[in-house]
């Protein structure tokens, strides 16, 4: 039997080595006296400093919660690190633009071929972009393919009248875009 009491022990042990330990006994309050300082946490070498004996209790500061975090509104965060972002589409058409100011060159086959793979590439850009700037890149899609057809005789018609559309076109998506 002693094998079982000595478990009831440990387990008793445990326990109370688990359980928080009792409050000490406050003194009952008696009205309108007072009382010599037992504060520990006074700071005054001065047993005699009386305080009132009603005081209110305070909280432990093991079961105290931490004051609630005031109701201010949050400022907003600007990071000059980062850039800002451009709507979807812009920087496939911006790359498909630089590309046909690149290898257009000055011979109309050459243009035509530009002009062609520009089309191309911008109804790629057409597929990423939404709203104005989907439309706008459209637009400039639709004017590339005219001006190829112009270039390589297809249409009849001047192509410097399709080029000075498309650049109205893209001066109006750098604004979309927010290009320079």
């Amino acid at each position: 039997m002693s094998g079982l009491a000595g478990v009831i022990a440990a387990v008793v042990a445990l326990v109370a080595y688990l359980m928080p330990p009792a409050p000490p006994p406050q003194p009952q309050p008696q009205p309108d006296t007072v009382a010599p300082s037992t504060d520990p946490q006074s700071s005054s070498p001065d047993p005699v400093t009386t305080r009132p004996a009603r005081r209110t209790p305070r909280p432990s500061r093991e079961s105290s919660t931490p004051p609630p975090p005031s109701p201010t509104p949050a400022a907003p965060v600007s990071s000059p690190l980062l850039p800002p972002v451009r709507p979807g589409g812009c920087d496939d058409a911006a790359a498909a633009l630089t590309a046909y100011r690149r290898n257009a060159g000055t011979v109309r086959s050459s243009q035509a071929a530009a002009a062609q793979q520009t089309y191309r590439e911008l109804m790629g850009a057409v597929l990423d972009a939404e709203g104005v700037v989907q439309a706008k890149i459209s637009r400039l899609a639709q004017e590339f393919q005219e001006l190829n057809f112009r270039l390589t005789g297809m249409v009849g018609s001047d192509p410097n009248q399709v080029i000075a559309d498309i650049n109205t076109d893209v001066a109006e998506l750098n604004r979309l875009c927010g290009s320079p």
